[in-house]
């Protein structure tokens, strides 16, 4: 179903079936994207529950100034990175860091069928600051364009190109310390 079809049928009052359109359309995408930032089958799933829950909440105030595709991806991620504030929070308090943790997690991680490059590449991409972790997965993984990640994220195009450049060579570091190559 596209995106100009699932608005249709929201506009022709058929909330359901567009949501049921979002779904499934949107499941895959969306939990490999939250995925990328949290490193965990089981909280990626819990986040997608909540974004979706967002997302039929947040549905009618769907203005249609942006596109569909570009507006879910905003929501799943300011809930990805609420999500990843509050585990920093607890990691603080328990005097844990998050990098560790998220290590620990990529490495312990049943679902995780990457090779050993792979899951160096979760861990790297994992240390990186919020906005540039962002921009990075939804550049590097997703492979969106610098105007969709712009109407995401609401950053200048100028300001993502510079983020994205700072993540790759931190990446790039990152890989080389761990691996010895990139």
């Amino acid at each position: 179903m596209t995106d100009h079809e699932i608005i249709q049928l929201f506009k022709d009052g058929q909330q359901d079936k567009a949501f049921n359109g979002i779904v499934a359309s949107y499941s895959e995408r969306l939990y490999w994207h939250v995925r990328h930032f949290v490193c965990s089958h089981e909280d990626t799933n819990d986040l997608l529950q909540d974004i979706f829950l967002k997302v039929w909440n947040s549905l009618p105030g769907f203005r249609g100034e942006s596109s569909l595709y570009t507006w879910l991806y905003r929501i799943a991620t300011n809930e990805t990175l609420n999500h990843l504030r509050k585990q920093k929070i607890r990691s603080a308090l328990q005097f844990e860091s998050l990098s560790s943790e998220m290590d620990r997690r990529i490495d312990e991680d049943p679902f995780f069928n990457g090779d050993s490059l792979q899951r160096e590449l979760s861990k790297a991409v994992a240390k990186l600051p919020d906005k540039q972790r962002t921009v990075f997965i939804l550049r590097y993984f997703e492979e969106a364009s610098y105007e969709e990640i712009s109407e995401i994220l609401g950053t200048s195009v100028g300001a993502l190109k510079a983020s994205y450049h700072f993540a790759a060579e931190k990446v790039k570091a990152e890989l080389q310390k761990n691996t010895g190559s990139y």
